[in-house]
């Protein structure tokens, strides 16, 4: 898995690095096929923005998540990315099932 961290008026720094890379690890236990992960981080106002592209066979996953604190948002968009690829992992388990019985 690639994971590709960009800053929009925002310098990247290597504890910000390591702590996505970290973070971005933990998708892979729920889900392993994913190709790459683009995350952009900014900085709007008062509001830290991170926003994240997920490259999956059959799709794409997109999230963004605001906060006062970058850390946070980062937190924050990783649960909400957890959330959508666990719902994606069911739905394709569920079509290889095949159709409930009615």
């Amino acid at each position: 898995m690639q994971i590709t961290i960009t800053g929009h008026q925002l310098d990247i720094t290597d504890a910000m690095r390591d702590y996505v890379n970290n973070k971005f690890n933990r998708l892979e236990r729920h889900f392993d096929k994913i190709t790459s992960i683009r995350v952009t981080m900014g900085v709007e106002k008062i509001n830290q923005i991170v926003d994240a592209t997920i490259l999956i066979a059959g799709g794409d996953v997109v999230a963004q998540a605001e906060h006062e604190d970058m850390y946070a948002a980062i937190d924050l968009l990783v649960d909400k990315l957890d959330r959508q690829l666990l719902k994606h992992k069911e739905k394709q388990l569920g079509r290889q099932k095949g159709a409930v019985e009615r």
